[in-house]
């Protein structure tokens, strides 16, 4: 398993050979989280709040890995 930690909260995931499980998405106090996956290999979670957005992104295409992309609203 893996953490991935946010401004709007965290994320945990399962690696596997045949995609990303999801295990946890815990936001932080004002957050709203959305989750998305539209495919096995590739997991997206959102945290919201009134001014901030926290987009996690977990894939294992090429290979197994986390990303965060932090924005102001």
């Amino acid at each position: 398993m893996y953490t991935v930690p946010s401004q709007g909260g965290k994320v945990t995931v399962r690696y596997g050979s045949r995609g990303v499980c999801l295990i946890s998405a815990v936001p932080d106090r004002g957050f709203k989280t959305t989750t998305s996956q539209t495919a096995d290999d590739t997991l997206t979670v959102t945290f919201t709040s009134a001014d901030h957005r926290s987009v996690v992104t977990a894939t294992i295409e090429p290979s197994a890995k986390a990303s965060v992309r932090e924005s102001s609203l």
